[in-house]
């Protein structure tokens, strides 16, 4: 699981300084996890995302972004509370989740949202 920063974010994801209409970057479907160290349920979640990023290698990228050290970036997608988990599939709008959701859950939006199996 890689850890974007803004410049990291732009190019891999998306290029939120210069575009308004979402323009998603990756060949491959991501998830990226919001979170803070100091963050109980954010620990909770991290091992599952593990999990599901060597279940789904290949398949899908999913990214973690530190909402303490990349507070432009987190700010740019309203994030609140934490975690914060973003899905965003190949095509279409990314939908955001927040929570520590389990593995069944995010299996599930892995399935459906981003048609991932």
């Amino acid at each position: 699981m890689e850890h974007l920063n803004k410049d990291s974010f732009r190019e891999k994801i998306f290029d939120f300084e210069n575009n308004t209409e979402w323009n998603y970057q990756s060949e491959v479907p991501s998830i990226i996890d919001f979170y803070a160290d100091w963050c109980g349920p954010c620990k909770m979640i991290a091992p599952v995302l593990e999990e599901l990023s060597r279940e789904y290698e290949g398949k899908l990228n999913i990214f973690k972004v530190d909402t303490e050290k990349e507070q432009e970036l987190a700010a740019a997608f309203g994030i609140r509370s934490i975690p914060s988990i973003l899905f965003i599939p190949k095509n279409g709008q990314p939908q955001m989740a927040t929570g520590a959701l389990p593995k069944d859950s995010i299996k599930k939006i892995i399935s459906e949202v981003l048609e991932v199996n």
